[in-house]
């Protein structure tokens, strides 16, 4: 591990060492500045060495109270220059006190702090020194205590940045995790639906032609066996419109398999035949002016039907089914109806095709209802856009 990342932790698990450590080398440039005169190095003047250091005693404690160190410091540091005018150090804690107060507090206070300490330092030596306040020295030390705020907010911006940049960061990984599972959640639910579909046509539809095979088989063995070959028929496409739907699941380096296209309307005829092949008529009625439509829109409208024409022939002991689609200017209205009997014996339903209905009607902008007819049986409407409307980001 780096040693300076060691440091870093081992400082940051000891917040009063870690205030102190300023302190060091400012007693020690203060211990130097008393021994410096214009003949040479003599004895440092201790006085004034052991006031800097009373100075910088509160700076153990900066980080968790910086205003009220900053105040202390200035006080210090103002009294020092007062009784020891001519010392050539300079308020180096109430600095370091200025720069904690502007990275840990408020803006404000900081900064007023700091133009207060800039004014009242150079008052202060201008006071005691026959030079200016307005001269060079005096305005050294007022740029001192303004650069010493600065650089204190300047690193303040700069560690609430990156934590804001960090903290966008996190989020916008949270959001494509969450964004990553609505999809996952919602493809599976699409699928699931297809898969509802599929299966709940194909095997009604091969229910019905085993039970009028299996009555015919032995007095009428020749429908018995056009029977069984509507059987086979039906299990092929159940199988293949199986096998395209499973391989939405394919990864795009998957080797390539049976992938049936989409159906749409023009694929009523082969299923209402195969609904007519058990026994139940179906009549297809085509209104208004036949307009192009969109594929998720022609899907719909085909599961819808499929779905629709497989409850009546599982939960309705219906004798006959209309199907009516009507183009209208905007949409496409499809009414499936049977007459079923009040009171005839119904399947055990689970409810889920009907709310596979409405959600592939929703995720076009469309409708379905569905209710009993009170002259009897079952009806079934939806409302369908002829188009989609663009997906606005």
């Amino acid at each position: 591990m780096d040693v300076r990342m060691v440091w870093r932790q081992w400082l940051a698990r000891h917040d009063r060492i870690s205030d102190a450590l300023p302190a060091i080398p400012l007693i020690l440039i203060a211990t130097a500045a008393t021994a410096v005169a214009k003949s040479g190095w003599h004895e440092p003047r201790w006085a004034e060495t052991a006031w800097a250091a009373l100075s910088c005693l509160p700076l153990v404690v900066r980080t968790r109270w910086p205003l009220g160190v900053a105040l202390v410091t200035l006080a210090l540091d103002l009294t020092l220059m007062t009784v020891a005018p001519h010392s050539a150090t300079t308020p180096m804690a109430s600095l370091v006190a200025l720069y904690t107060l502007a990275n840990r507090g408020s803006r404000r206070t900081a900064w007023v702090l700091g133009v207060a300490t800039a004014v009242a330092i150079t008052s202060v030596y201008g006071a005691t020194h026959t030079e200016s306040p307005l001269g060079a020295n005096g305005l050294l030390r007022f740029d001192f205590a303004i650069a010493a705020t600065a650089l204190g907010r300047a690193v303040r911006n700069r560690r609430d940045h990156l934590a804001e940049a960090r903290a966008r960061a996190e989020l916008a990984e949270r959001t494509r995790e969450e964004e990553a599972r609505r999809r996952v959640t919602e493809e599976r639910v699409r699928i699931a639906r297809d898969l509802h579909d599929v299966v709940a046509h194909h095997i009604t539809l091969v229910n019905a032609q085993a039970g009028v095979a299996h009555h015919l088989l032995r007095a009428n063995p020749d429908q018995a066996y056009e029977a069984l070959a509507h059987i086979k028929d039906t299990s092929r496409a159940a199988l293949d419109e199986l096998r395209a739907t499973v391989g939405l699941l394919r990864q795009p380096d998957d080797a390539p398999g049976s992938r049936a296209p989409a159906p749409r309307l023009t694929d009523l005829d082969t299923l209402v035949g195969g609904f007519r092949a058990t026994g139940l008529p179906v009549r297809v009625t085509t209104t208004g002016s036949s307009s192009p439509l969109v594929p998720a829109t022609e899907l719909t409208a085909y599961r819808i039907v499929q779905e629709a024409l497989t409850n009546t022939r599982k939960h309705a002991s219906a004798t006959r089914a209309d199907v009516i689609l009507d183009h209208g200017p905007r949409s496409l209205r499809i009414t499936v109806t049977d007459d079923g009997r009040p009171g005839a014996p119904q399947g055990g339903g689970t409810g889920h095709g009907l709310i596979g209905m409405r959600e592939r009607a929703a995720a076009i902008g469309g409708t379905v209802t569905a209710g009993p007819r009170p002259e009897g049986g079952f009806q079934v409407v939806a409302d369908l856009p002829l188009s989609l409307a663009p997906t606005t980001v």
